[in-house]
């Protein structure tokens, strides 16, 4: 079997539209219906569900608190915007974030989790992402385990990587395989 990968010559939001382009065409060869897509204003998300019209978009933003106690980040007019246009939100604590994120803040340490998303950060920080998202879609009730889906997420604002991948919970996360991937920075 061949396929096609777009290597983006840098990371960031610059190839946001191309990346869920790209997510949209293998999704139809495929014939996958859902798409996850990491947000955190709700920009990618807001144009994910105008470009990817027809799937069943799932926007995946931070936690409230993520950045300061009390605080969402996903703007509400980009909440509007999107579940207006069929988009679903998921705002959710982080697989590898949270508890594990108290505990370096805390102590100084690092924890497994910080340990697994520094292993993935080495094919780029979207593919860190898009593994999380998944997991987290997954152990929402969102999607399914046994139905691949496609994953667009990015390195800090934007979206430049986009995989084919089938869920798993975060109590089988060694079972998750990237079955494809589609796009990536080459950085």
């Amino acid at each position: 079997m061949e396929g096609k990968i777009v290597y983006f010559e840098k990371p960031g939001p610059q190839n946001t539209e191309v990346a869920l382009r790209i997510a949209g065409e293998r999704a139809r060869e495929l014939g996958i219906k859902t798409v996850l897509v990491a947000s955190t204003r709700g920009d990618v998300a807001v144009k994910a569900v105008e470009i990817l019209k027809g799937f069943r978009v799932i926007g995946v933003a931070h936690a409230a608190g993520w950045k300061t106690p009390n605080t969402q980040e996903f703007t509400d007019e980009n909440r509007k915007l999107f579940e207006a246009r069929g988009g679903i939100l998921l705002v959710s604590g982080h697989v590898f974030g949270g508890v594990c994120r108290a505990v370096r803040n805390q102590y100084n340490t690092y924890e497994v989790g910080d340990i697994l998303a520094a292993c993935l950060r080495l094919l780029g920080e979207g593919m860190k992402v898009v593994c999380e998202i998944a997991t987290m879609a997954a152990d929402s009730g969102l999607v399914r385990t046994d139905e691949d889906v496609i994953c667009v997420a990015g390195t800090s604002k934007g979206a430049d990587t986009a995989v084919v991948l089938t869920p798993v919970n975060s109590t089988q996360f060694f079972s998750l395989r990237v079955k494809e991937i589609l796009c990536k920075p080459r950085f």
